[in-house]
């Protein structure tokens, strides 16, 4: 039982910071931001796309190093715990932000510090995952703990909507005046992380601490991790994988971004209908990502991902093809089926594929492969729509990443599936 209890656990935390990229980055404080805080739209997006890309370069050199630290000194819980008090009261301190341009450089600090350590946090959390439950079962765990992700952030989302933004009188007798009502999505993500990642700490095993102390685990992992870089041959097959994440999330991270845009400037979505259409794929994603937990399992994490990929490719270009806002919710909503899957058994194979004793590294390296090449598909994306002067063929641009992915993951072996 106390197995079960610590997977569900693990599970949970998923749950609770899912909150903070769907309520601040994704949905509701961005909006805010750019249209009530910033001098004006263009350059308030622009400033917050440039901390976004701040935060994400400082992730991707930044967890590698932490993780072959944390690889010497064993535990893992306590850099989770550090980077998750981080995000909460960063968020929390969200609250300050009033709807004044002097404001904005609080707001873009604040933003960017608590992404980071959300980033940061996350290369642990992945790192538990084989710990807590055997090969033949990794893309069971950690299907359900993406599924419950996408469900958790729905939750809190759907909180702060009906209580506090979108009614006339919000909770709390909170003004709307001074933006009091979207101020307060701040400390609502911090309470919800806050409060449901506590069983994490409480329950889920965690590795026994090395003899080593903190220097000497960081001259160690910094060696090791140097030396790891240099032997990249010997590691080939890992290398030819984070490749080929690089490139497919490369194109999902573009989808995320401009998605919306392109349903806006394209098909004359209104900001009610992308709320939404956001909330169905979430919802569409989270039963991709807990129904094809057992397909990975069973046929392996390539496959899953082969697959989900190449329906993405699919489904993407019929979204470039469609001339109507029906036909865009017809070919849209299916791609969240395989958005999930295709980020799930990426951590999935990530685990079966890193050695035990540097594992914590690898998922470092794993958050460089989503995070070094992340202005790729953005500025390819701008550049053609440019060109072409059409959005539809900047979009475009999105399939070659997943083909691209889809090429270099040809090559890649697994093991471990059972």
């Amino acid at each position: 039982m106390s197995k079960v209890k610590g997977q569900f656990a693990w599970c949970l935390y998923d749950w609770a910071n899912s909150s903070f990229p769907t309520v601040i980055t994704t949905f509701v404080f961005a909006a805010y931001f750019t249209k009530a805080v910033s001098a004006d739209v263009t350059s308030g997006t622009a400033a917050w796309g440039y901390a976004m890309s701040l935060s994400a370069l400082t992730v991707a050199f930044v967890g590698p190093v932490l993780g072959a630290i944390v690889d010497q000194g064993g535990r893992r819980k306590p850099w989770l715990g550090f980077f998750t008090a981080i995000c909460i009261m960063a968020s929390a301190l969200l609250w300050l932000v009033e709807p004044e341009p002097s404001f904005a450089m609080m707001a873009l600090v604040l933003v960017a510090v608590a992404n980071t350590a959300f980033e940061i946090g996350m290369v642990f959390y992945n790192a538990m995952l084989p710990d807590l439950v055997s090969k033949g079962r990794l893309g069971r765990l950690s299907g359900w703990g993406w599924g419950f992700g996408y469900f958790g952030g729905l939750c809190c989302l759907g909180l702060v909507l009906v209580g506090f933004v979108q009614t006339d009188n919000p909770w709390f007798g909170l003004s709307t005046e001074n933006a009091e009502h979207l101020r307060i999505t701040g400390p609502v993500v911090a309470l919800w992380l806050g409060v449901f990642c506590l069983p994490l700490f409480f329950f889920c095993p965690d590795r026994v601490a090395s003899s080593v102390n903190f220097g000497q685990a960081a001259r160690a992992g910094i060696a090791t991790l140097i030396t790891t870089i240099r032997q990249v041959r010997n590691y080939g097959n890992i290398a030819r994988y984070l490749l080929a994440r690089m490139l497919y999330v490369d194109g999902l991270n573009t989808l995320f971004a401009f998605g919306g845009i392109y349903a806006a400037g394209t098909f004359g979505f209104t900001f009610e209908e992308l709320i939404i259409f956001g909330i169905a794929m979430n919802v569409t994603a989270g039963i991709g990502a807990g129904a094809f937990a057992w397909v990975d399992d069973r046929f392996g994490s390539k496959l899953v991902i082969m697959v989900s990929v190449s329906c993405l490719s699919v489904l993407g270009t019929a979204l470039l093809l469609v001339e109507t806002k029906t036909g865009f919710w017809i070919a849209g909503l299916p791609l969240g089926i395989f958005v999930g899957p295709a980020q799930s058994a990426g951590r999935t194979l990530m685990a079966r594929l890193a050695p035990e004793e540097l594992r914590t590294e690898m998922f470092g390296l794993f958050a460089l492969s989503g995070k070094a090449t992340a202005f790729l598909g953005p500025a390819l994306l701008g550049w053609v729509t440019v060109v072409m002067d059409s959005q539809r063929w900047g979009m475009a641009t999105i399939i070659v990443f997943f083909i691209a992915g889809l090429w270099v993951m040809r090559g890649v072996r697994e093991e471990g599936a059972a």
